[in-house]
């Protein structure tokens, strides 16, 4: 439905993991703007996306650069990034917090993520909330090797490519049958490497976002960086690199084919539902909020990690 691509380079950070610069001449609260190289997003002191709830689909948070700390309703928690991807299925409803603490006092905080929007079908929207880590080292890689040795990488999120595939999805996630043909596939192509994506289904709507690079062309088409292409998954399309190291995002699925009606953080199938989703969330908060601010960071010292609902922990070096 929705996919953002955030990247900022933060200067070193200070004591309470914000920029160790001065904020003055910012909309703080809300900055959208890039000033001196990076936003402030809904935060005050720490960049990022303090307490706010979600119903009816799912995020997708790709961690390419930098580290993003998870807080949420239910009482689970995370730290992740450089490589490691979160998957939460919102369902029924949760808060949760999206903060990019910066750890590094002695040099500066690069930071880039992806976060897409995952469409729930209507039999799931009402499930109960999920929440899963993709750490780095259990997605998979492909790689493929072109007549001229140039080398393309794909790590997937979703979806399969031969015999390789994805960590299993979230249970209710539309993703979860391979009939859907959901793909989530991040892809890095050696300067003057050429890959051929591989075919899905007509049905199947598929778009790639080329992000870094120069001179990279689709079936002999040029494409500028920073756009995207909508493309017919059914048909061959190759993938041309030019001088630079080329960085692509690739999205696919099926549609779900039932009505979508959005306001805000809520995603539903009637204008009605999206006034119950207002009112419960009014009511009850989701759950609530159990941490001790809205745009809560963990200890500077925490590694990446992850804490389940079911209070178990996992915790990565």
């Amino acid at each position: 439905m929705f996919c953002v691509h955030h990247e900022d380079l933060y200067p070193k950070g200070n004591d309470q993991m914000g920029p160790d610069v001065s904020l003055v001449g910012r909309n703080i609260g809300n900055d959208f703007t890039i000033k001196d190289g990076f936003r402030m997003y809904h935060g005050d002191t720490v960049p990022g996306f303090p307490a706010h709830p979600h119903r009816g689909f799912e995020t997708v948070t790709i961690g390419k650069k930098g580290l993003i700390d998870h807080s949420d309703s239910l009482g689970a928690a995370g730290r992740f990034g450089n490589g490691d991807v979160q998957w939460m299925t919102a369902g029924k409803g949760v808060q949760h917090s999206e903060m990019f603490p910066l750890l590094n006092q002695n040099a500066e905080n690069p930071f880039e993520l992806f976060q897409i929007w995952l469409n729930l079908p209507r039999k799931s929207k009402m499930a109960d909330p999920h929440f899963a880590m993709l750490w780095s080292d259990m997605i998979p890689v492909y790689k493929h090797t072109d007549e001229s040795n140039k080398t393309t990488e794909i790590d997937l999120i979703a979806g399969t490519i031969g015999d390789t595939v994805a960590p299993k999805p979230a249970p209710d996630s539309w993703a979860a049958d391979p009939d859907h043909e959901v793909a989530i596939w991040t892809i890095k192509m050696e300067p003057g490497a050429t890959w051929t994506l591989p075919k899905a289904s007509s049905a199947a709507n598929r778009s790639l976002y080329f992000y870094k690079g120069a001179g990279f062309k689709i079936n002999k088409h040029d494409m500028e960086v920073y756009h995207a292409a909508e493309l017919h998954a059914d048909q061959e399309t190759v993938l041309k690199n030019g001088e630079e190291t080329a960085y692509l995002l690739m999205l696919q699925g099926k549609p779900i084919d039932e009505p979508v009606v959005q306001h805000g953080p809520f995603v539903m199938n009637t204008v009605e539902e999206i006034q119950q989703a207002m009112q419960e969330y009014q009511s009850t908060q989701f759950g609530g909020w159990p941490w001790p601010k809205h745009d809560n960071v963990h200890d500077r010292s925490k590694p990446r990690f992850a804490k389940f609902v079911d209070g178990s922990v996992v915790e990565k070096k």
